[in-house]
């Protein structure tokens, strides 16, 4: 196990450094002037070669890149005209809009995502591992019918639709709910359960489906199992042939592909963010592709691409801690 999360590991660094140049590409030797951008279009040409040597911008390509990785590894320095500030290690530059760390900025919102994506992720694992338990349990029935049309319902609605209905019914029709405010969980735990409770179910709904399609097929395709025919020859309840050998069969892919789906979460709840008004890395991305703020554009993405590796590492780990098998390979 140690050397297969050894070469985990060292795959994961070089995605995440594949991931960069990519991206530093993209958003740095794309068309335009990030020195303007860094200024602000009132700024006369001598303003402007100021702020691009305080940003480097004259030095090479590779320089800049080189100095980029070294920002995010040991921090950096920038002149501000009449002094020094010490960016520390991540660090992914100083905002074009309002020059401040953009570590500070990430800061402050990966907390909301990271809200949003665990709890939506608690739901979505009840719901869907519970409807496809159920549904394989119920084969051939009305029950197995009535489920396998909401999931499919649920696979087909995109998240805007379903969050708009359930504002409309539980905040404007019902008024059981108020509208989503995002309050720390450190302010009000309370608060903070009731107003990402509606942003929770939403992405619930969506990705349990998924989830209720996935445990169905695993649970069927372990009672068809050999040993499973034995366990009931011997007398073995059939609560017990399904909690403790098919349901325990069929759990490993449904937590190795949550952890997958968490990871892609934090980049993938640009909608849901926007939708419920949480101040959160989707909705600060938004912001900065609008405004070029593109040191904030560069680190979002790059924070998103490390959680989708990391969260992939860890659904192999879980996946080989389950089956021994892979982790020889």
């Amino acid at each position: 196990m140690t050397g297969y999360l050894l070469r985990r590991a060292i795959g994961a660094l070089v995605v995440l450094l594949a991931l960069s140049v990519v991206v530093y590409a993209l958003f740095y030797l794309a068309p335009g002037d990030p020195a303007r951008l860094a200024c602000g279009p009132r700024c006369n040409p001598e303003q402007i070669a100021q702020v691009r040597d305080q940003l480097g911008l004259n030095d090479p390509v590779y320089t800049q890149y080189w100095h980029f990785l070294q920002g995010v590894v040991a921090g950096h320095d920038y002149s501000t005209g009449t002094g020094l500030l010490h960016c520390d290690a991540p660090c992914f530059g100083l905002s074009y809009q309002n020059d401040q760390q953009v570590t500070e900025l990430i800061g402050q919102r990966l907390p909301v995502t990271a809200s949003l994506a665990l709890g939506a992720m608690v739901f979505w694992l009840l719901l869907g591992v519970g409807t496809g338990l159920l549904s394989a349990l119920r084969r051939g029935g009305v029950t197995e019918r009535v489920l396998t049309w909401l999931t499919l319902a649920g696979t087909a609605t995109p998240v805007f639709i379903i969050g708009l209905m359930l504002l409309m019914v539980f905040c404007a029709y019902l008024e059981w709910l108020p509208f989503p405010s995002y309050v720390a969980l450190s302010d009000d735990p309370e608060q903070w359960a009731w107003n990402m409770l509606l942003p929770w179910i939403a992405l619930a709904l969506i990705e349990s489906a998924k989830y209720a399609r996935l445990t169905r097929s695993a649970v069927l395709e372990t009672l068809a199992e050999d040993h499973i025919r034995t366990f009931r020859a011997y007398g073995v309840t059939e609560r017990a042939v399904v909690g403790r050998h098919a349901l325990r069969g069929a759990l490993p892919p449904v937590i190795a592909l949550s952890a997958a789906d968490l990871g892609s979460m934090f980049g993938g709840a640009v909608l849901t963010e926007t939708l419920f008004g949480l101040p959160g890395l989707g909705q600060l991305l938004v912001h900065a592709t609008t405004t070029v703020d593109l040191p904030v554009v560069v680190a979002v993405v790059l924070v998103t691409g490390a959680a989708v590796v990391i969260a992939n590492i860890l659904a192999d780990v879980l996946y080989a801690a389950a089956d021994r098998r892979v982790a020889l390979r």
